[in-house]
């Protein structure tokens, strides 16, 4: 039964509950199974939660709509479960065993929705690094070649769905950490409209704005069911976006009309990999083909972010400030020997960080996005690029090197150039897995919308779906395969 399982998406295997062809603790069995069978493949669950998982199955999980099915929440903070392990990916949470004292709204509303907690995945130190190879967990891999990265920050949360241990997994994205990982591992990663989801209690906005939080899935009417169940601002929320018109789940099979739509296969001053270029300009010629209008064309602003050190500033003050709380947590000053030494070199770099260049950094912010706002205000629905510039990496390519001060950083940052604009203005933007390349390597396309309008991406998203039904397609490292 574990295996079938592992071939069906989270509403169906709902579903199965509903009409009482499989009971919650038949789902928390079968995932448990599968995560120890393949775990030690993959290393994507660092913390396993199966004693509490089968106490709660078997005691009746909330009615909702995805009532019994397995999830896994991200170690980070979004995923906060009071009393729960959480440790950042850092050696110094991890070896003072620190627990969350506080659950976030989020995980909250994954629970009201029915969903049962296995487990906890794999992230890079801090959330840092486009790769998910922390010194206190080792590297997870990617399941469809293992000598891969899996992507990150949310690479546990990839690997582990893709391989079919969960059906979906919480995810979040500061600059690419959702789509990112999607995009290596042939998932969907949807980035949601700023204040689309609540970051509270303990946090309104982190990166200035620039965190968002959700999940990596495998279907499209998955995504939206799911995004139904957690979006909405709660109470002190500092801002929230537009309420959608009816529920996403509805978006789903419902023609998204003759959409006008931009592609970029390059990004100026940045190296795209051939295949990453590719798969954009295949996702052109199959939107034509299904009726929508093309043209080479993205917002200029996209290609004249001039002020980088506005970005940098914003990181690299707000990792000084994650920094400060892994001194409050543990009770003492964090030193060198405590974090990878590029993840110390930002942290310091932060500290120089003015609370005048700060503000300056918020005034690009503002202006940027107005910006690039006026490119779909201009008569654009959709624009396509790139996920990402590059295939997934090697293992180990991305990790930081004492001898090469920075150069994780840098790349890091270089393969998401497509992602991070988005995560500054706050739009809506869906990784799909559209393309292989010919080493059997998924390529990630991704779709920008205007803001709050996640209608229109699930609306195109699920017509791509029904032509190129990627979710058939299995990683070699599957429970199914």
């Amino acid at each position: 039964m574990s295996d079938e399982l592992a071939k069906l998406d989270a509403t169906a295997q709902a579903e199965l509950v509903r009409r009482g062809e499989a009971s919650p603790l038949d789902l928390i069995e079968a995932a448990i199974e599968r995560i120890e069978r393949l775990n030690p493949k993959l290393n994507a669950v660092i913390h396993r939660s199966f004693e509490r998982a089968m106490a709660q199955a078997r005691s009746g999980p909330p009615d909702g709509p995805f009532r019994g099915v397995p999830f896994l929440l991200k170690d980070l903070g979004g995923g906060n479960l009071a009393g729960d392990p959480i440790h950042w990916g850092t050696r110094v949470l991890k070896e003072a065993n620190y627990r969350a004292t506080t659950t976030s709204h989020l995980v909250d509303k994954f629970r009201a929705a029915g969903l049962v907690i296995v487990g906890r995945t794999n992230v890079p130190e801090l959330g840092a690094w486009s790769t998910t190879e922390p010194d206190a967990y080792g590297p997870t891999r990617n399941p469809w070649n293992p000598e891969r990265s899996s992507g990150g920050s949310s690479g546990g949360a990839a690997a582990a769905t893709a391989a079919g241990m969960v059906p979906f997994a919480h995810a979040s994205d500061g600059g690419g950490s959702i789509r990112n990982p999607a995009s290596q591992c042939g998932l969907i990663g949807l980035k949601p409209s700023r204040g689309r989801i609540s970051l509270g209690p303990d946090v309104g906005e982190f990166w200035a704005g620039m965190v968002f939080e959700f999940a990596v899935t495998r279907t499209v009417r998955d995504t939206a069911a799911l995004l139904d169940c957690v979006q909405g601002p709660m109470p002190g929320d500092p801002y929230g976006a537009l309420p959608p018109r009816r529920p996403y789940r509805e978006e789903v099979g419902t023609p998204p009309g003759r959409l006008r739509i931009g592609l970029m296969d390059s990004y100026p001053g940045q190296e795209v990999h051939p295949d990453c270029s590719e798969a954009v300009r295949a996702a052109g010629r199959l939107l034509e083909r299904l009726g929508h209008t093309v043209e080479a064309s993205h917002p200029a602003a996209l290609v004249k972010m001039e002020p980088m050190q506005s970005v940098l500033n914003v990181i690299t003050a707000s990792q000084a400030r994650e920094v400060e709380w892994l001194g409050q947590a543990i009770g003492r000053e964090i030193r060198p020997d405590d974090l990878d030494s590029d993840n110390w070199l930002v942290s310091e770099s932060g500290k120089g960080v003015s609370a005048t260049q700060y503000l300056e950094a918020l005034e690009f912010y503002n202006h940027f996005s107005r910006a690039m706002a006026s490119w779909w205000a201009d008569g654009f629905d959709i624009l396509i690029t790139p996920t990402i510039t590059r295939p997934s990496p090697r293992i180990g390519e991305f990790v930081p090197d004492p001898a090469k001060p920075l150069d994780a950083f840098t790349r890091s940052g270089a393969i998401l150039a497509f992602c991070i604009p988005f995560n500054i203005t706050g739009q809506p933007a869906i990784s799909l897995p559209l393309h292989w390349n010919g080493e059997g390597l998924p390529i990630g396309v991704q779709f920008i919308a205007a803001m709050n309008r996640e209608d229109l991406l699930f609306r195109l998203a699920a017509q791509l779906e029904g032509e190129v039904r990627w979710s058939e397609r299995l990683p070699t490292i599957h429970a199914a395969v």
